[in-house]
């Protein structure tokens, strides 16, 4: 591991500003905050930098403009593409501490929060007064809002409420100068020029730091139930998509395969929820907000059944019914994360989400055929995620070779497709070399002249979504 150390200018500066409590350089620490959920880098940072404050934030950002030191904004790091990975001896700026939550407005259905405030607890705020903040995810109870906003997170429920980007109002971020920006203010209207809170939503910390968000806020759902029906095959899992959504209120539409199912099963002694095994499987929530809409999907399913699309079915009768079959889907990350999966979240449109599996799958199957394949996704909207389990006795390193030497095949057939090679997880560092198969080079440039503009030294997040 690399054991620089950041110069010792700013580091006399740093621990004058934070104290040697909050300016950490120790090994555990280095290695703890200088990674995400991403397996294929080792992390490198030089130090570990915990404000407690915005005005610290800036001063921070200040002296390593100062002293062309490099900054990686760190949330919960809960991220798969690398995004908040420190590799190069960069200083990692955590927003751990700056988490305060303000109480929820209720006449404008928005509450604000700093960045380091935990998604789940966002939530938790909301439903105390009746409200929702409703993007949401298997890694809610430690991703952060701002870790969140940085990658325009989507989830679960982006058929029903769509991603990050819909609910944020206001931003407050750092730019690589120490300017604070107030973005937009909360406001629903505000046609005055260009939006730049949209800029930074999804930015990954290339352009700054954001450091609080002004989010709205909505009703919950009533009475979800969820269904989780056998198919076997893609095709007939779209025309069942199809199906629910045009009789039912769907807040969610999820698919996973069947090896999926058993590596979960398996690993949390879950018993399966129907009695055989099958290709696909699809989750599906609604509302179900009298007995006509339970009878009503009921009367879908039975149709589904007869018409061949889909197998078996079972339907929660409790709450604790309905989180159970949740985890069957919200689980296979987490389980499947000890065999260091090759993942790519990649996206078309819903439509074509069946040609896309199609596609990928049999680029798979001749070049892994050794390897077991993992998918899953939200095909609700059209995002699919694939993942190649590494197989005991490879190293990592062998491994992700191997995978790499394909990628370039895999991400064409996204883009014949007009699709997306990071429908949510975003660049970091581990795609972007591949950024062209979704981005034209006069876009990408375009993105260097707008990071140059509001982090004119190049001090956030280096090497990461494009080289400079």
């Amino acid at each position: 591991m690399n054991l620089a150390k950041p110069p010792q200018a700013i580091a006399a500066a740093l621990s004058a500003l934070l104290g040697r409590e909050r300016f950490l350089t120790d090994s555990q620490s280095l290695q703890h905050y200088g990674r995400d959920w991403t397996r294929f880098a080792a992390p490198a940072p030089s130090g570990v930098l915990l404000p407690n404050t915005i005005g610290e934030i800036q001063a921070i950002v200040g002296l390593a403009r100062q002293n062309g030191v490099k900054l990686v904004p760190s949330g919960g790091r809960t991220g798969l593409s690398g995004g908040a990975m420190a590799t190069n001896g960069e200083l990692v700026l955590s927003l751990e501490r700056v988490r305060k939550i303000s109480p929820v407005n209720q006449a404008g259905r928005s509450v604000t929060c700093e960045a380091g405030a935990i998604t789940a607890q966002i939530q938790q705020a909301a439903a105390k007064e009746g409200l929702m903040y409703p993007v949401d995810f298997a890694s809610s109870g430690s991703s952060q809002i701002g870790g969140n906003i940085a990658t325009n997170a989507g989830g679960i429920q982006v058929i029903r409420y769509g991603m990050t980007r819909d609910w944020v109002t206001g931003l407050k971020v750092v730019t690589g100068t120490g300017e604070l920006l107030e973005l937009n203010q909360g406001l629903i209207k505000n046609n005055t020029g260009l939006d730049f809170r949209h800029l930074f939503i999804g930015s990954e910390g290339i352009l700054g730091v954001i450091v609080e968000a002004t989010l709205a806020l909505t009703d919950p759902p009533r009475n979800p139930r969820v269904m989780v029906l056998g198919v076997r095959s893609m095709a007939a899992l779209m025309q069942v998509l199809a199906s629910c959504q045009a009789q039912l209120s769907i807040l969610a539409f999820e698919f996973f395969s069947d090896l999926a199912l058993e590596k979960v099963t398996a690993e949390h002694s879950i018993q399966p929820p129907l009695q055989e095994r099958y290709p696909f499987y699809a989750l599906v929530e609604f509302e179900s907000t009298s007995a006509t809409a339970e009878t009503r999907a009921l009367e879908v399913v039975e149709a589904c059944i007869a018409k061949g699309w889909v197998a078996d079915a079972v339907l929660s009768q409790s709450e604790s019914q309905r989180r159970s079959l949740w985890r069957l889907r919200e689980d296979i990350s987490e389980t499947i994360a000890q065999w260091t999966p090759y993942k790519n979240d990649i996206s078309t449109t819903v439509q074509q989400a069946p040609e896309l599996l199609r596609s990928v799958d049999a680029l798979v199957s001749q070049h892994y055929p050794d390897l077991e394949v993992v998918w899953y996704g939200h095909i609700g909207d059209g995002n699919l995620h694939l993942n190649i389990l590494k197989p005991d006795g490879v190293s990592v390193g062998d491994f992700q070779d191997r995978c790499k030497g394909v990628s370039a095949h895999l991400f064409a057939a996204v883009q014949e497709l007009r699709g997306s090679i990071s429908a949510e997880h975003g660049v970091g560092l581990l795609k972007k070399e591949f950024l062209r198969f979704s981005r034209t080079e006069s876009e990408i440039e375009l993105m260097r002249g707008i990071k140059a503009q509001f982090d004119p030294d190049g001090i956030f997040n280096p090497g990461k979504v494009f080289d400079p």
